[in-house]
């Protein structure tokens, strides 16, 4: 793995911290919760990343895909819960006063983890974008090893992002500016979950 790997590399960390489902999650957790139950939201997202990773990387993407009713079933449960994040969301927009856009993401620490697993373990998307990096990343014949050496270096740079979220949005100073902005942030939320619902709901699977 070497320069090529590289470029791939920053690529898998540019797209991760792009604004998304988790990362939204992740930040509208910190601001409203604070840092420890962003930290378990984030955890949680890792874990169903992780499930996903190593799932491609035993090749179960390549058999799921010739069962599509498994892809259908988790495709409308996540665009479900999105949409209802989207719903909650826009609802605190609206509701004013001290309604945070974090509400769905608040509870115990277990309760937190098994939502941030949630946003990955419902979108099927997620193993098919496992699979894409390991084609391009690694060559045919790659051994278990080198491909779980990959799924590693992958690993760890979402490692970088999601728990970087959650330290970066859990500032007092963007704590702050988020309270003279709740209602704008929590548009951008709904937007952002009604976007991702619609996305998974109409994406081609095959």
């Amino acid at each position: 793995m070497g320069l090529e790997f590289i470029a791939i590399w920053i690529a898998w960390i540019l797209a991760g911290g792009s604004p998304g489902p988790a990362t939204m999650g992740i930040a509208g957790t910190a601001m409203t919760a604070g840092r420890a139950s962003a930290l378990a939201f984030a955890i949680g997202i890792l874990a169903g990343s992780a499930s996903w990773g190593i799932a491609a990387a035993l090749g179960l993407s390549a058999i799921m895909l010739t069962h599509v009713w498994v892809f259908e079933i988790i495709r409308y449960a996540g665009a479900t819960y999105l949409a209802w994040l989207a719903f909650k969301a826009l609802k605190s927009a609206y509701a004013g006063g001290d309604a945070a856009a974090g509400t769905p993401f608040k509870g115990s620490a277990r309760a937190l983890f098994l939502k941030g697993a949630a946003i990955h373990i419902t979108n099927p998307k997620a193993i098919l974008s496992w699979g894409s990096i390991y084609a391009i990343a690694l060559p045919a014949d790659a051994a278990p090893p080198m491909v779980f050496q990959c799924f590693g270096l992958l690993y760890a740079g979402s490692i970088m992002i999601f728990i970087g979220y959650a330290f970066l949005f859990s500032n007092p100073r963007i704590v702050a500016v988020y309270g003279r902005a709740r209602r704008w942030f929590d548009l951008a939320f709904a937007g952002f979950f009604g976007f991702a619902s619609f996305k998974i709901l109409t994406a081609r699977l095959q």
